[in-house]
């Protein structure tokens, strides 16, 4: 308990911006290759977020080459270096797992305007 504690404490350090379901978004991501380290970029739609506090994950969806593909991200990972929304979505539902059947401009969300 107290090494989630201590998870908790320095990854609420760390400033995550706002966005929500359907918000398209750049993750940073540390990645470590045998003993060098890299930034990787994943930009795509969240499409769900889930659990609260220090086990809250969330999940990226984006088409690659024609396959889609998705990953799940733990939102106090210290992997985690940085999320940059791009632009927010529009939507009216929790999770947004509809997409997955959807192809081309069908599975795009509608910008929010202000």
């Amino acid at each position: 308990m107290e090494t989630l504690r201590k998870i908790f404490e320095s990854s609420m350090k760390k400033e995550l911006p706002e966005f929500n379901i359907g918000d398209t978004v750049k993750v940073d991501v540390n990645i470590k290759e045998g003993e060098r380290e890299r930034i990787q970029t994943f930009e795509g739609t969240v499409i769900a977020r889930k659990g609260s506090q220090v086990s809250e994950t969330f999940t990226v969806r984006r088409v690659s080459y024609g396959v889609g593909v998705e990953r799940v991200f733990p939102l106090h990972s210290p992997n985690i270096k940085g999320v940059k929304v791009i632009r927010k979505g529009r939507v009216r539902r929790s999770k947004l797992y509809y997409l997955r059947d959807r192809v081309g401009k069908a599975a795009k969300v509608k910008e929010q305007i202000n």
